[in-house]
């Protein structure tokens, strides 16, 4: 089965800007935690959302181009797989009018119950969301 792709658009600010003139490498890990956050709420409902959190074991994330204020960009993000608790995600923040590739990630979620922050075994009500 093919993971569904969630895409995220947006423009660059100048927040996120650094002293070198071009995104800073934390904003990029800040997006890459914006977008996985953005595709959960968009397939999920509040009950699920209630129920559940996702927090973050490990973020593995390669820079490959410089990101520019004012720059249009999109955010791609898809789940790769899971297993028990343990959910693999990928994201690329792409150059929307080029289409390069600027940042490419690679992230270990587990998913946890919200009201005992205990891992919580990924059900199939969950992952048919994402697939």
């Amino acid at each position: 089965m093919q993971p569904e792709i969630f895409e995220y658009h947006f423009t660059v600010p100048k927040s996120a800007i650094d002293d070198m003139d071009h995104v800073n490498n934390v904003v990029y890990l800040q997006w890459v935690q914006d977008v996985a956050k953005k595709h959960w709420q968009s397939k999920t409902d509040i009950k699920l959302r209630n129920t559940y959190v996702w927090v973050v074991l490990n973020h593995f994330i390669e820079y490959h181009h410089p990101t520019f204020e004012n720059d249009k960009i999109t955010l791609q993000t898809w789940i790769d797989n899971h297993r028990g608790v343990k959910s693999e995600r990928h994201t690329k923040i792409i150059n929307s009018t080029t289409q390069q590739v600027l940042v490419s990630a690679k992230t270990s979620w587990c998913l946890l119950y919200k009201e005992t922050l205990r891992p919580a075994r990924i059900t199939d009500e969950i992952s048919t969301l994402f697939f």
